[in-house]
């Protein structure tokens, strides 16, 4: 067993990661989970490299005021790692980041950052994912079965019942299908996770992912007891470790939900693209409408269009949709269809790859992965330039790398922050940008 460290240190800030960083006696910096800055704390080190570590905290030797408990005081690492601060210094941590990560490109941002909020901590994930746990009971005749989170920063896993995050639908179902579990000639090894989704108002559908063929683990007449609108059973290849769909094994009723965004019906499967936290990604999507006046009947361009959310609520009647999964434009298309929506074009191709439909003539908009727009896209935006372009991201560390290259011939006009994912370190961040006198 690898030998254990601890080390004693003073934190200093939050940073990008949403890790407090502090410095240890050697130079070296230290990036912790678990701190708030000002704190001096004792660490037990997860990683080490020559430069820096990593570490979680395990005693807090000196308290920071703004410290406060977590609702989920076993699991909250793993999922929520900022609940041990109040709500009004995480709007205040998130601005700074963005700031932050902006004045890195030299780039001074107009107006004052806001992070808008519904002011709605928990209870907003829509979507859930389950691992499962399992342990050799007293009298050594079977396994426990425990729903599960991973442990941030190494191995093994923390046993739930649920989270603070979810909605309160998906606990209880997830619970359910837990304890009917416990009743089967099943232990944890043979499941890989258990996958929840509602819609907003509570209809919930499940998905359990097994590595195991099991005939007849679940009957009819079980499915039917859960608080859920439907079901599936999925065998994944145990060679990989994400949860992916090899073979459909047995479906209870439409795994199918709904949701209306800004007046616009969607349909989304349980393992499909949907955002997460609706009513805040509607105020994200009225605020990107603004800029978008189709007075003009321009045309627009949705890039990293997932299933179209943005460009089928906010683009005008001439949209074209590019995205890379197929799945996600199965779903586009689906939802084009039923919104008798003829004008509308959905493209499966990466948008890199897609180069020929930014022709400079449509209002573009781009919501990239975390990674941020492809060289090429942003190559491309800077040849064909475009009216405006509209670019929320997921990451404004790689939103200010990309827009300190647009710079070149666009101007920052608008940007607002968005709270997504409360009790997380995680941001959106909206930057309209119009080009150039």
């Amino acid at each position: 067993m690898r030998k254990q460290i601890f080390e004693t240190l003073r934190l200093e800030k939050i940073v990008g990661g949403g890790q407090a960083i502090g410095t240890l006696d050697d130079g070296r910096k230290a990036f912790v989970w678990g701190g708030l800055p000002k704190e001096l704390v004792t660490i037990r080190m997860t990683k080490k490299k020559s430069h820096f570590v990593e570490g979680i905290v395990t005693e807090i030797i000196e308290e920071s005021p703004e410290r406060i408990t977590p609702r989920d005081e076993n699991s909250y690492l793993s999922t929520s790692p900022w609940q041990i601060m109040p709500m009004s210094s995480e709007q205040s941590y998130k601005a700074s980041l963005i700031e932050e990560a902006f004045l890195l490109h030299s780039i001074t941002l107009p107006e004052k950052i806001k992070v808008f909020t519904d002011g709605v901590e928990f209870n907003y994930r829509n979507k859930v994912e389950f691992s499962w746990f399992g342990d050799k009971t007293d009298d050594d005749e079977k396994e426990t079965l425990d729903l599960a989170f991973f442990k941030r920063g190494g191995k093994g896993k923390v046993i739930v019942d649920g989270t603070s995050l979810a909605h309160p639908s998906i606990n209880k179902l997830a619970i359910e299908i837990r304890d009917l579990l416990r009743e089967k000639p099943i232990v944890a090894r043979q499941l890989k996770t258990l996958l929840i989704r509602s819609d907003q108002q509570g209809n919930a559908v499940w998905q359990l992912y097994v590595k195991d063929k099991i005939e007849n683990l679940i009957s009819d007449d079980e499915a039917k007891l859960l608080s859920a609108a439907g079901g599936e059973i999925i065998y994944s290849d145990p060679k990989s470790p994400a949860s992916r769909i090899t073979e459909r094994l047995n479906k209870f009723d439409d795994t199918t939900l709904s949701d209306t965004i800004l007046g616009v019906a969607f349909n989304y499967a349980c393992e499909g693209f949907f955002q997460v936290n609706i009513p805040v990604y509607e105020k994200a999507l009225s605020d990107m409408k603004a800029w978008i006046d189709c007075n003009e009947k321009l045309p627009t361009l949705d890039l990293y269009s997932g299933v179209g959310t943005i460009g089928l609520t906010i683009g005008g009647d001439d949209m074209t949709l590019v995205e890379i999964n197929e799945h996600a434009v199965a779903e586009m298309q689906s939802n084009i269809a039923k919104l008798n929506r003829p004008n509308a074009k959905a493209i499966l191709a990466p948008s890199e790859k897609s180069l020929e439909y930014i022709t400079g003539e449509q209002i573009v908009i781009v919501d990239p992965p975390r990674a941020g727009l492809h060289a090429d896209v942003t190559n491309r935006l800077l040849e064909t330039e475009p009216p405006r372009i509209i670019y929320l991201s997921c990451n404004p560390v790689t939103q200010a790398r990309d827009v300190s290259l647009l710079q070149e011939k666009y101007e920052i006009v608008h940007h607002q922050g968005y709270n997504f994912f409360p009790r997380t370190p995680h941001i959106e961040h909206l930057v309209v940008l119009d080009k150039k006198a």
